[in-house]
């Protein structure tokens, strides 16, 4: 029916293939932005809304600042369960209750399928740099504070 479909079609299938990797590679570093605090310490963290936002996260970023993250935001508490999939940075991912108390603190293997989830049902998901909670003696049962959280009681 198109016999010149046929001609161009594995031309246009590599053509396609080069070029949507490209654009699902790029990180995400245009998300809005909230302040969060951990006692004395302050995080910027990008706001992570929508179902898309969500599953791209934190990949394909190849550093990140120590004062900064990605809060995950989710309509509903439901048991969160996180992976690393294009992931390159080690990361330590904060489940975090609606009022702000950290539920459980999992550190989480870039590049990783494994699934790290929440001890109970949350809304938020903070992901910062592996290691940033610790250095901090940020620990479960600690509280959060922002607007983020305030919205939600």
């Amino acid at each position: 029916m198109f016999p010149r479909l046929k001609i161009f079609a594995p031309a246009l299938l590599a053509l396609w293939m080069s070029v949507v990797p490209a654009f699902a590679q790029s990180p995400q570093l245009d998300l809005p932005r909230t302040r969060i605090s951990a006692g004395m310490y302050q995080i910027d963290a990008q706001l992570a809304l929508t179902p898309q936002q969500q599953q791209t996260g934190l990949m394909h970023r190849k550093e990140m600042p120590q004062a900064e993250g990605m809060l995950f935001v989710f309509d509903q508490a439901t048991t969160q369960c996180f992976w690393m999939k294009n992931t390159l940075l080690p990361l330590t991912a904060a489940f975090v209750a609606d009022d702000g108390r950290i539920v459980n603190l999992v550190d989480m293997q870039p590049l990783s399928l494994d699934s790290h989830c929440s001890e109970e049902p949350v809304r938020f998901v903070l992901e910062m740099n592996q290691g940033w909670f610790a250095k901090k003696n940020i620990k479960k049962g600690a509280k959060l504070a922002g607007e983020a959280f305030k919205a939600r009681r």
